[in-house]
């Protein structure tokens, strides 16, 4: 097993720009639609979730020579895949921004 690869080929490559797209035209799709848009984001984490749970955890290195050499390459490539979470918080802190924008607004 070689872990010092890039993306594994270009074919790889070209499918994941292609899933990409189609998830980016999704969005746009169902763009105002919050609860359609939140769906789409707990597919992806659902997707994220179960590859790393499954297929990643499945092909980890057996030794620690191939493990030092994937955690190198991780941390060379961009690090570890992170999906960040909305808060309530960071939502309401929105909301109050988009107020005050409204109050502090001319009316036409």
């Amino acid at each position: 097993m070689n872990y010092q690869r890039k993306v594994g080929s270009k074919e790889l490559a070209a499918k994941l720009e292609s899933l990409s797209r189609e998830i980016s035209t999704l969005a746009v799709e169902y763009q105002g639609e919050i609860i359609d848009l939140l769906a789409i984001l707990r597919s992806l984490e659902q997707c994220h979730r179960q590859i790393r749970e499954g297929h990643f955890q499945q092909a980890l290195p057996s030794n620690r020579q191939f493990l030092y050499s994937l955690l190198k390459d991780i941390e060379e490539s961009g690090g570890w895949p992170y999906i960040e979470r909305g808060t309530i918080r960071s939502i309401l802190s929105q909301l109050n921004d988009q107020n005050d924008q409204l109050a502090n607004s001319p009316d036409p």
